[in-house]
């Protein structure tokens, strides 16, 4: 599935709009409470193009995708000091009898 998005018209295909699950302490927690999946995804990806891409590639439905833009952090490296990269992360709240298994 080919997705059209952003003002300049870039196409992303659904396996480049999410990039990989956040498999975490707090992630599986809210996954076992409420059926919400997070994900990091492209930085330019939209709500509505995240939600096509997630029921397109594990075949389910999503009620409502919230996002955050997460800021690099400081970090030291030898004499110098750096940052780690922005990123996109998406919190996807599934329908009550959809469910994803990552393992």
């Amino acid at each position: 599935m080919s997705v059209k998005k952003g003002q300049f018209g870039v196409k992303l295909e659904s396996h480049q709009v999410v990039l990989r699950p956040l498999v975490t302490e707090k992630g599986t927690f809210v996954s076992e409470r409420h059926n919400a999946y997070t994900f990091r995804v492209h930085p330019e990806a939209t709500k509505t193009v995240i939600k096509a891409a997630v029921e397109d590639l594990w075949d389910v439905r999503v009620v409502k995708v919230r996002t955050q833009n997460r800021i690099g952090k400081p970090r030291r490296h030898r004499a110098g000091f750096g940052h780690t990269g922005n990123w996109k992360k998406a919190i996807v709240v599934l329908h009550d009898e959809d469910r994803i298994s990552f393992f």
